[in-house]
Formats: C-alpha cells, sequence, structure tokens
C-alpha cells in the first residue's frame, strides 16, 4: 500500500501562523507594559494611607484649635469675681491639702503609704485623662449654672 501524497506547505500557510505568533507577541508585549506602568497594591495602599493620615492629622489640628478657642470663649465668659472666688479656693485647698499630708506623714502605717503612692503615680500616668475630664466637668458645670 502507498501512502497518499502529502501536501506540502505553502508559502502562504507558514506566513499565517507566523503572523499571528508575532501578533500575539506584541499584545503581550503592551499588556506587560501596561501592567507595569500600574502601580502595585502596596503602593497603593501606601499613598491611600497617607492620604489618610494626612487627612486626620490636619482634622485634628481643626479639631485642637476648635477646642481651645472654646475654652478661651467659656473662660472669657466667666466673671472676674468668680474667677477670684476660684483662685482663693484653690488656695484654701492647696493649703488644706498640705495639712492633710503632714498628717498622712504622723499617723498613716508605712505600707499604707506605699500603695496610696502607687495609685498617685498611676494618676500622674494618667494625668492628661484626668485633666481633660476635670475641663469638661468645669465647662459642663458653667454652662448649667447658667442656664439654670
Amino acid at each position: 500500500m502507498t501512502e497518499p501524497p502529502q501536501d506540502e506547505p505553502t508559502a502562504d500557510s507558514s506566513e499565517e501562523p507566523r503572523e499571528q505568533v508575532e501578533q500575539t507577541r506584541a499584545q503581550l508585549g503592551e499588556t506587560v507594559e501596561a501592567l507595569s506602568a500600574k502601580p502595585g497594591a502596596r503602593a497603593r495602599a501606601r499613598e491611600k494611607a497617607t492620604a489618610v493620615k494626612e487627612q486626620a492629622t490636619a482634622r485634628a489640628g481643626e479639631l485642637k484649635a476648635k477646642a481651645a478657642d472654646l475654652a478661651h470663649q467659656a473662660q472669657d465668659k466667666v466673671p472676674d469675681p468668680m474667677r477670684d472666688k476660684a483662685a482663693r479656693a484653690a488656695a484654701q485647698a492647696r493649703a488644706r491639702v498640705s495639712q492633710a499630708g503632714e498628717l498622712w506623714q504622723e499617723r498613716v502605717p508605712v505600707s499604707v503609704q506605699q500603695k496610696t503612692a502607687q495609685g498617685v503615680q498611676m494618676a500622674h500616668e494618667t494625668r492628661g485623662i484626668l485633666l481633660a475630664a476635670a475641663g469638661v466637668a468645669v465647662v459642663a458645670w458653667i454652662v448649667c449654672r447658667r442656664k439654670g
């Protein structure tokens, strides 16, 4: 048995696959260039985080300035006699605290003094929070007193 004659490739049929390969290579090159031009996910996340941080910093500055302004307004609305009275009360309180400290040193056992000192140290560490709470309480008291 003889085999049927095979068709020999013609010039047209061998050029077609080459053109397709070249076209595919060109498209692949363009795709790679486009992908490499885009920033990566991490870079986009960093950019977004930086933008959010800048916005938060700006907003915090605005809020801080507004709080300071409100504090000054509240302070300006307090009449001078009330300020004087508050200053006298503060001086009296300091004097009494000093007296109480002296009595404390004389009469309280050392172990109790040490435990109290630990509590005072913790209060110093959270001083900012305590001062802020005291400030809010004073402003609230002033506002309520004026409305009543």
